[in-house]
């Protein structure tokens, strides 16, 4: 009786163990994307054109994003709530006094995935396929400082490559 006793506690924990995860940490790569945004010059349309003193402001995000200073390259979150994220992206000249602000939205659909116990869901976007994105400039007599946007991957699913091309 005892052996038995001890074989079933054995096969009990067994079980509880098994169905357990290793740990409840979610590896980063496993967390809702950012869209991928790099800036090319608009003459010449394959060279890397770095930004220099960018401020890029979400409109209705909690939280709002630093300056850029010399980068070919950012990531931008968008809402996984809505199906549209709005930016304010300011280019400074020499002062904050001169600036130039354009507004882009980005549409999309969004598609939340499981992931596991720790990481409950991420949520991955699809640009929208007539509509993509609108580029608006605030002040229209300073002009578009943004002469041109290419989507280059549509579906959002990691930030490991590029999803639009910004031409300034």
């Amino acid at each position: 009786m005892k052996k038995l006793k001890l074989l079933f506690t054995l096969v009990l924990l067994a079980l509880l163990t098994t169905n357990c995860e290793k740990d409840d940490l979610c590896a980063e790569d496993v967390t809702t994307p950012m869209i991928v945004l790099e800036f090319y010059s608009n003459s010449d349309r394959t060279t890397l054109k770095p930004v220099t003193n960018l401020k890029v402001t979400g409109l209705g995000l909690a939280d709002s994003l630093a300056n850029f200073n010399n980068v070919s390259k950012i990531m931008l979150p968008l809402k996984t709530t809505e199906d549209a994220t709005e930016y304010s992206l300011v280019l400074f000249s020499t002062s904050e006094a001169l600036k130039n602000e354009n507004l882009l939205r980005f549409n999309y659909t969004r598609n939340n995935v499981y992931v596991s116990r720790a990481c409950g869901y991420k949520t991955l976007f699809q640009l929208d396929r007539t509509t993509p994105f609108v580029l608006t400039d605030i002040a229209p007599l300073d002009n578009l400082w943004i002469r041109g946007i290419s989507v280059e991957q549509p579906n959002i699913e990691n930030q490991n490559e590029t999803h639009i091309n910004i031409y300034y």
